[in-house]
């Protein structure tokens, strides 16, 4: 094999080298986010198992829909208490979802309805809150997180009609039926 056979032989290999090494770094990138999406998953679950939030949210679902900051008060130190929790919870879902950091879909699917309830509850209030403390953001990701959960579950079939005929025993691919 001459010299220049040699050089155009080591020219392939680096080639295929710097392709497989492009190639096997973009499978990483893959694999590092799936495991990200998959840790902000199994922390939005935790959050849900939260005593103090669903203390929150079972005291809030009690509550007639835009209750004042007056009637809320009145209920007792619990209710407001209860109104800063589930408020703290899904500002920062919501920051999360726009930034897209938790994805949308389980958002939707793990709390879009208790988002919504909660903020028909409480929207009256925190509008009180944003004027008496001079803070117009405050809570601006709960809300804006309330109003794409709203559009979002308005339009999709509820999943225990979209997915009744799959089952845990099901091999292969999931069948999907269409929202």
């Amino acid at each position: 094999m001459t010299l220049e056979a040699l050089s155009n032989l080591a020219q392939i290999i680096g080639a295929i080298a710097v392709v497989a090494g492009i190639v096997f770094g973009w499978y990483q990138v893959r694999q590092f986010q799936a495991q990200q999406r998959n840790a902000v998953v199994a922390e939005l679950c935790r959050t849900f198992y939260s005593r103090d939030l669903a203390r929150a949210v079972q005291l809030l679902y009690s509550l007639p829909d835009g209750i004042s900051a007056a009637d809320l008060r009145a209920r007792g130190s619990e209710y407001e208490e209860a109104a800063i929790i589930s408020n703290t919870a899904f500002e920062t879902m919501g920051l999360l979802v726009h930034r897209r950091i938790a994805p949308f879909d389980i958002v939707v699917e793990l709390a879009g309805g208790m988002i919504t309830v909660t903020w028909r509850k409480v929207e009256t209030w925190i509008a009180t809150i944003r004027v008496e403390q001079s803070q117009p953001s405050w809570a601006e990701w709960f809300e804006w997180l309330a109003h794409q959960m709203e559009a979002e579950k308005s339009r999709a079939t509820p999943a225990y009609i979209r997915h009744r005929d799959w089952s845990p025993r099901h091999r292969g691919r999931v069948r999907r039926t269409p929202d």
